[in-house]
């Protein structure tokens, strides 16, 4: 089998498992999967600018809450529909990141680092300081002003586990597939080659700032979608989403997973998810858990997990 049939098959079974899945999950899990499943998306987003175009940034969160206000607002204020709030979400993560990389993509490395974080700050304090609208840290509830998803003359609630699953496993494909296609098209190779020399990408003819700001708008509209999608799955938006930690979760998830791989973040985010659940349940010192995972992910797995099975048995693994 061609490595492309194999890396399609791969792709393809990974969604089918959880589209599957969700039979067999008791409900407290069947929640949690469709949570990992928004997440995932949201780091698969993190990860097309850390892993193929090498751009790490601290700021990520302030397009996670781009689509989640840009969605939750609406509902909350206007009444709007359930797709039209998604829409609006996403176009506000995608502006935002395009905004954003117009004048932050002038810098590289900690400079750049440095600028997101200015800039998700300032949205988090933007967020407390129109406390009138946007509830701050309280946040608010959209479960009675959400209406039920209409298909086919049916009416969906956005409370039944059914539904929550599989509209989180949608909007997990299709983060999943945008991230498969760019990283293998032509778009993700030249992405791929600024971040291993951008010198020399640059020598070749190629504008290394409108390609970054393209995967930037790329990696927003994944994260704004997760966020949207969160906001309106779970019924709930406030200021914490906005929050540095929020930027950091992407960040670990993506290291734990394998940075540059596909479906690293799925499982980076799941085995994540699954620790500080565990843990958390037993100890309020939590975080130690983490801290000593990750010390054993850089001893033992230093290109997290999937990646170094790339390196050492799966090549054509992308």
């Amino acid at each position: 089998m061609s490595a492309g049939r194999r890396i399609l098959a791969l792709h393809l079974g990974v969604l089918a498992a959880l589209l599957l899945l969700q039979f067999a999950l008791p409900p407290y899990h069947h929640t949690n999967v469709a949570r990992i499943l928004v997440l995932a998306g949201y780091a698969i987003g993190y990860n097309v600018l850390l892993g193929y175009t090498g751009l790490m940034s601290l700021g990520h969160a302030m397009f996670f809450a781009a689509g989640m206000y840009g969605a939750g607002l609406p509902v909350y204020y206007l009444g709007v529909g359930a797709p039209a709030a998604f829409g609006l979400g996403l176009a506000s993560g995608v502006g935002l990141a395009l905004a954003f990389g117009l004048m932050a993509l002038r810098t590289s490395g900690p400079s750049f680092l440095i600028v997101s974080l200015m800039f998700a700050q300032a949205l988090f304090l933007a967020t407390l300081y129109f406390n009138d609208v946007t509830l701050g840290d309280q946040g608010f509830i959209l479960s009675d002003k959400l209406a039920p998803l209409g298909l086919g003359g049916a009416q969906f609630g956005f409370h039944e586990p059914g539904v929550k699953y599989n509209v989180a496993l949608a909007i997990f494909a299709a983060c999943l597939a945008t991230a498969l296609a760019l990283r293998l098209s032509a778009l993700g190779r030249v992405l791929i080659g600024i971040r291993e020399n951008e010198e020399r990408t640059r020598l070749l003819g190629y504008d290394s700032f409108r390609y970054k700001l393209v995967a930037l708008g790329v990696s927003g509209a994944l994260a704004s979608a997760a966020g949207a999608g969160y906001a309106l799955l779970f019924s709930y938006v406030g200021s914490t989403f906005a929050s540095i930690l929020f930027s950091i979760y992407p960040l670990l998830w993506t290291l734990l997973g394998g940075v540059g791989t596909v479906l690293g973040p799925l499982l980076g985010t799941a085995l994540m998810f699954y620790l500080v659940d565990t843990v958390s349940g037993v100890t309020s010192s939590y975080l130690l858990f983490v801290g000593a995972a990750l010390i054993a992910l850089v001893l033992w797995f230093p290109q997290g997990l999937l990646g170094t099975v790339r390196s050492r048995w799966l090549p054509w693994l992308p």
